[in-house]
C-alpha cells in the first residue's frame, strides 16, 4: 500500500484535525500504532509539524468522513506521491578533495588532450567552465595548479580513467591507449619468481641426497658419532 510523503507530519496533522482512530491513521501513514500515540501525547522526539494530505491531494474530505463515521474503515489515498529521482548531475566530491580537481584536470589535458571537456567534467565532477579555464590557461589560480594524477587524488578511479581515454581515442580515430607502466615491472617479477622457485627446487633435492647419505652413513658405521655434532663419523 502507498503511503504519504511524509508519513509522520501527516499523521500529526490527522490526529489534530480528524476523530480517526490511531489504528486507521497508522494503517494509512505506515507507522506502528505506539508512535501515532506518541505524537497525540507530544512525547516524540521532536514536536512535528502537521502536513495537510488533502492540499497535497493524497486525501479526500469524504475519505476522511467514511473513516470517522466507521473505525474499521480502511482509508484509501486518492494519489500516490511521485517517486523521488535522483538528477545526473555532477559527480560528488568530498570537501577534502574538491581543492585537488585543478591539479586532476590539468593532468588529464596534459596526458590525454582527446578526452572531451563533458567527459572529464563527469570523471571529475566540475564544470566544463573550470575545465576550459584550464585547458587555455586563463583560470584564476592557475600558477599554482600542477598536473597530478587524478586516481592517485582519488577524484576517479583507474577503470573509469582508462574507458573514458579509450572513448576518446575511438572516437579520434587512434589505437587505443594501453598502460604499459608496469610491464617491464611485471617480467622482472615473474622472472624472479620462477629463479627463486627453481632455487627451492635445487635446495630441496641437495637437502634430501644429504638426508639419504646420513642414512647410508648410519647403517654402516652405526654407533659412532661426531661428538659435536652428533652425527654419524663418515
Amino acid at each position: 500500500m502507498a503511503q504519504p510523503l511524509m508519513p509522520h507530519a501527516t499523521a500529526s496533522w490527522l490526529v489534530e484535525n480528524s476523530s480517526l482512530t490511531f489504528e486507521q491513521i497508522a494503517e494509512f501513514c505506515g507507522l506502528h500504532i505506539l508512535e501515532i500515540q506518541a505524537i497525540a501525547d507530544d512525547t516524540a522526539a521532536t514536536k512535528l509539524t502537521g502536513r495537510d494530505p488533502i492540499r497535497a491531494g493524497e486525501l479526500t474530505h469524504e475519505e476522511i468522513e467514511k473513516g470517522q463515521a466507521d473505525p474499521e474503515y480502511s482509508l484509501q489515498m486518492a494519489k500516490a506521491p511521485d517517486p523521488v529521482r535522483r538528477t545526473r548531475g555532477p559527480r560528488y566530491t568530498p570537501v577534502s578533495k574538491r581543492q585537488d580537481k585543478p591539479d586532476g584536470i590539468a593532468w588529464i589535458i596534459k596526458n590525454h588532450p582527446d578526452v572531451t571537456d563533458g567527459q572529464i567534467s563527469k570523471l571529475i565532477g566540475t564544470t566544463r567552465t573550470t575545465i576550459s579555464a584550464i585547458r587555455d590557461r586563463s583560470h584564476w589560480n592557475m600558477a599554482n595548479i600542477t598536473p597530478k594524477d587524478p586516481v592517485t587524488l582519488g577524484l576517479t578511479t583507474q577503470r573509469e580513467l582508462d574507458a573514458a581515454v579509450a572513448k576518446a581515442a575511438k572516437a579520434a580515430g587512434a589505437p587505443a591507449f594501453q598502460d604499459t607502466r608496469f610491464e617491464g615491472d611485471r617480467d622482472a617479477l615473474i622472472q624472479q619468481l620462477r629463479t627463486e622457485r627453481e632455487q627451492h627446487v635445487r635446495d630441496a633435492e641437495a637437502a634430501l641426497a644429504d638426508a639419504e647419505g646420513d642414512a647410508l652413513r648410519d647403517e654402516i658405521v652405526p654407533g659412532i658419532r661426531d661428538p659435536f655434532k652428533n652425527t654419524p663419523i663418515p
